[in-house]
């Protein structure tokens, strides 16, 4: 919801409000959802960043955003601060280099799917690590990121293999985080 309603901040003041204050921290924000029909109204706020959001950061951020929220003199609300998580889509430039090191699926604007490690992103064009036949033997792919229709990032259960990292120019510490 947008507007304002039940003495709560619209999205874009509440985005006005915190923007600074999570630009500070390294993050921005990328969505906010405020919900006036749960009882009491939920803030929720999107986070990201080029270093991962983890507990620490989300304590951190959401103690600020409720000072800021409250010295509003907002009425009772319920504050999730939270990264977009996992499965949302990679649109932007900005997506792909936060993802990189990681697993992600392609589908390509001819239909076709890939599946590899994304690599560095320069001038509209994304570096894939794929395998290629049953052995660890990889390639690096490019890909124009306008030819992409779709991309997700993949959950990994396993370590990635130490060969595939250096290809997509990570030495294994960056894809872990």
């Amino acid at each position: 919801m947008t507007e304002r309603s039940a003495g709560l901040p619209s999205q874009k003041q509440v985005i006005e409000l915190l923007g600074g204050e999570f630009a500070r921290a390294g993050y921005e924000i990328e969505d906010v959802a405020i919900d006036t029909a749960a009882r009491p109204p939920h803030i929720t706020v999107v986070a990201d960043g080029d270093t991962p959001l983890d507990l620490d950061s989300i304590a951190a951020l959401s103690r600020s955003a409720s000072d800021a929220l409250d010295r509003i003199d907002t009425p009772p609300y319920v504050l999730e601060v939270t990264s977009p998580g996992v499965d949302r889509p990679l649109t932007t430039e900005k997506h792909y280099r936060r993802a990189r090191g990681r697993k992600v699926e392609l589908t390509l604007s001819d239909g076709s799917q890939l599946r590899g490690r994304l690599g560095e992103i320069s001038g509209g064009t994304v570096r894939l690590v794929v395998r290629e036949g049953a052995r660890a033997n990889f390639s690096v792919r490019e890909l124009p990121v306008d030819g992409i229709t779709k991309a997700v990032v993949q959950v990994e259960f396993s370590p990635p293999n130490q060969r595939e990292l250096e290809l997509a120019g990570q030495s294994g510490k960056e894809a872990s985080a």
